[in-house]
């Protein structure tokens, strides 16, 4: 049997290192945008500790800033992405809940520190899934097009065509192609 894994990761996070900051006693708290606030400092030992343990759940912990605000940003967009909640809600009112900043901050400090706008990151991972998605064969074009919250087919495939240089069934074909001449 398999089981699809359905979870915020968010508060998965933030459990896990009460957890483990509580066995440690560690004073802490985190903001409404999930930033980690110890209450007191600690010494440069007692932070590796926390590394080590912490590194075992694959979580990292990262000074606060900018870049990573960035970062944060793209994350959010992929899980928007990928979660197949895209219909649910507008990306601006997704990352000002999710980040806790106003999307017009986040939006501007996007594009101060990657050149390009959300709006386009966004394109670029949507196409980037519809390659994916497309590859694995398991969907039609309106289906992926319906997943990925474009409004038709045709819009899907313009996109498409603008970031790639090839509609999407062209891209299939090839690859059929080379399938079929590699073999």
């Amino acid at each position: 049997m398999k089981f699809r894994l359905n979870y915020n990761p968010k508060e998965l996070s933030q459990k896990v290192m009460s957890k483990e900051l509580n066995k440690l006693g560690i004073s802490h708290s985190f903001t409404e945008n999930g930033l980690l606030v110890l209450t007191d400092n600690i010494s440069k030992k007692l932070k590796e500790d926390v590394d080590d343990v912490i590194a075992n759940y694959g979580i990292q912990l990262t000074e606060a800033g900018k870049n990573n605000i960035v970062g944060d940003i793209k994350k959010a967009i992929d899980e928007l992405i990928y979660s197949q909640n895209m219909r649910k809600k507008t990306v601006s009112a997704y990352l000002t809940e999710r980040l806790g900043y106003t999307y017009s901050y986040l939006s501007n400090l996007f594009s101060e520190e990657t050149y390009t706008s959300i709006e386009n990151f966004i394109i670029l991972r949507k196409i980037e899934y519809a390659k994916k998605l497309i590859l694995q064969g398991d969907m039609s074009l309106t289906e992926i097009a319906h997943q990925l919250d474009y409004s038709s087919v045709a819009h899907l495939s313009g996109q498409f065509k603008k970031v790639t240089g090839l509609t999407p069934t062209t891209f299939l074909r090839i690859l059929e192609r080379r399938k079929t001449e590699n073999t």
